[in-house]
């Protein structure tokens, strides 16, 4: 049996630490999906499946677990967001297993969808995951690519939503309200179980996993605090972090 908490524990001190070395931001995004990742890149064949992170701010994760399967070495893991360095803080096509760039909102649905139909239309085996952020869904972008998807019946097509709760400034719910909660399978989006069934493949059409997650999750002070979007750790910060992680 898998110790998903172990992996996700693991990717979180690694994280806060890529993080706090580059003194840049996202650490309360990060967090809030790395529970996702854990399981996802568990289950995931980066040989045939395709992973997409259209918010891709949430880079330093992506990055450590592209590292876990060997996609990329520890020197430019280590190298996140360092001067000269291609592993930005943002998602780019820099390596086959990053298909696409995330970061620009309401972009990363439309190429998951392109990436599934070009695998029907080719009959290639293979899933494609698309790791969306809440504030995406006010996009319209967002739900034309959901409208075609269902057209082409992409049973290929697996969307997550990280469903924190938060944008770039402040509250969803507060500055444009979506009803996100009905718009696909609902799940705790830090319960393994949970997330490890959403994903059992469904025949004939997309399929839409919405995870309700804590931004920051795994450190107190971190948990739904919104300043940890842009705040960098500062040392005291760091070593709490660490501490509360370590257990």
């Amino acid at each position: 049996m898998v110790d998903y908490q172990k992996i996700a524990t693991a990717a979180r001190i690694k994280v806060l630490d890529l993080i706090y070395k580059a003194q840049t931001s996202h650490i309360g995004s990060n967090f809030s999906a790395i529970d996702i990742m854990s399981v996802l890149f568990e289950k995931m064949d980066l040989d045939k499946d395709k992973f997409v992170l259209s918010a891709g701010w949430k880079a330093a994760s992506l990055y450590y677990f592209l590292w876990k399967k060997g996609k990329i070495t520890e020197e430019e893991l280590n190298s996140f967001c360092r001067e000269g360095s291609k592993f930005i803080g943002l998602a780019e096509p820099i390596i086959p297993e990053i298909p696409i760039a995330g970061g620009s909102m309401g972009l990363g649905l439309p190429g998951a969808v392109g990436l599934a139909l070009a695998k029907k239309l080719k009959g290639e085996e293979g899933m494609v995951y698309v790791l969306m952020s809440d504030g995406e869904i006010q996009i319209g972008t967002t739900h034309e690519s959901m409208i075609i998807a269902h057209h082409h019946k992409l049973d290929n097509l697996i969307v997550i939503l990280d469903w924190n709760g938060f944008q770039a400034m402040g509250k969803i719910d507060d500055i444009l309200e979506v009803p996100i909660g009905q718009m696909g399978q609902v799940i705790d989006g830090h319960n393994f179980i949970e997330i490890e069934q959403s994903l059992h493949f469904h025949k004939g059409n997309p399929h839409y996993i919405i995870a309700k997650t804590i931004k920051g999750k795994g450190v107190s002070f971190m948990e739904n605090q919104n300043i940890y979007h842009y705040k960098a750790p500062s040392e005291d910060e760091y070593q709490l972090a660490l501490k509360e992680l370590n257990g």
